[in-house]
């Protein structure tokens, strides 16, 4: 994992858990699977606990790895260095994206709630006002009653925004090419077509996977298919949005928008998007931070615990599934 990760990811009660586990050691996280002591841990290693910045499981490592048989991710996607070498293997696989969801569809909520009562211009009015500005009339056809919110993506953080959106007075739309209608239902959205939750819905979230075919999901026509001040909220990936039609849109502040994640993943300082006043930008923050960080490391532990136990893994990444997630 990165250097100086697990100090972060790691809180003393997990490390004495999985101190205990497997007689894991602060002295045996590595960042290179081609250093000695690397090497020598690789020997008799039957799991690795991974994370953020873990080095590709490339044939190579596998083959000074003879006796590994799992692998359990404390993060999201496995797709960077789980290979196609370690299916071929057979190799268990485990990862706390459910857990790192959890912090990502709290952040979506929280964007689509204060979004629908257009919080960033409220304040900007107040601000340039400095008087009393609580007039009725100002606010017309603000708040979240009645609501239509479109959901892209029927994945692990999709679905807990829907289930946390439930409460809410809210119609709910899903675009997901995998998920049935009733299948919809039963997360108490209708699901519709892309073009259609696009033109319908007063906030558009995205939750799909980065794969070639999700490049530029959301491009320059569908965009102009979105309501007049609707808002898009991305948390998923930046490649998902045209971001060149996104920016001209932001720019004519016809849309709004909170993005989390752009393309590149740092914008250019010059770019228009840190200063519009209808755009709530973050550093990709969405996903575990802090304390948060906890809760994956936690996740590992668990799935350790039943591996030393002879159960299956309860959150398992299967080979077919992994060309579906992000």
């Amino acid at each position: 994992m990165e250097p100086g990760l697990a100090g972060r990811l790691i809180d003393a009660g997990t490390m004495a858990r999985l101190t205990d586990l497997a007689e894991i050691q602060p002295a045996l996280v590595v960042d290179d699977f081609t250093t000695p002591e690397a090497a020598a841990a690789l020997r008799d290693a039957e799991v690795i606990v991974s994370s953020w910045g873990c080095p590709q499981l490339d044939e190579a490592v596998l083959a000074a790895a003879p006796n590994l048989r799992a692998v359990i991710h404390a993060a999201g996607s496995v797709k960077h260095h789980v290979t196609d070498a370690c299916w071929e293997r057979g190799i268990a696989v485990t990862s706390a994206a459910w857990a790192n969801a959890l912090p990502v569809a709290e952040f979506t909520v929280a964007a689509v709630l204060f979004s629908n009562k257009q919080v960033l211009r409220l304040r900007d009015g107040y601000r340039e006002h400095r008087a009393d500005y609580h007039r009725q009339a100002a606010f017309d056809g603000i708040g979240n009653y009645r609501r239509t919110v479109g959901i892209i993506g029927a994945s692990r953080i999709g679905r807990r925004v829907l289930d946390l959106l439930r409460p809410y007075d809210l119609d709910l739309l899903l675009h997901d090419p995998y998920t049935a209608a009733d299948e919809a239902a039963a997360l108490g959205a209708r699901s519709v077509g892309l073009d259609e939750l696009c033109s319908t819905a007063d906030v558009v979230s995205i939750h799909a996977p980065e794969l070639p075919e999700t490049r530029h999901l959301i491009d320059g026509r569908r965009l102009a298919l979105m309501r007049d001040g609707a808002t898009l909220v991305n948390t998923a990936r930046g490649s998902l949005v045209d971001q060149d039609a996104l920016t001209a849109e932001l720019v004519a502040g016809r849309l709004d928008a909170v993005l989390d994640v752009t393309s590149p993943d740092v914008l250019p300082a010059g770019s228009p998007l840190y200063d519009l006043p209808n755009v709530l930008l973050t550093p990709h923050v969405a996903g575990s931070l802090g304390g948060e960080l906890h809760r994956m490391a936690a996740a590992a532990a668990d799935e350790l615990a039943r591996y030393t136990e002879g159960l299956p893994f309860a959150h398992p990444v299967r080979p077919e599934e992994v060309h579906r997630t992000a």
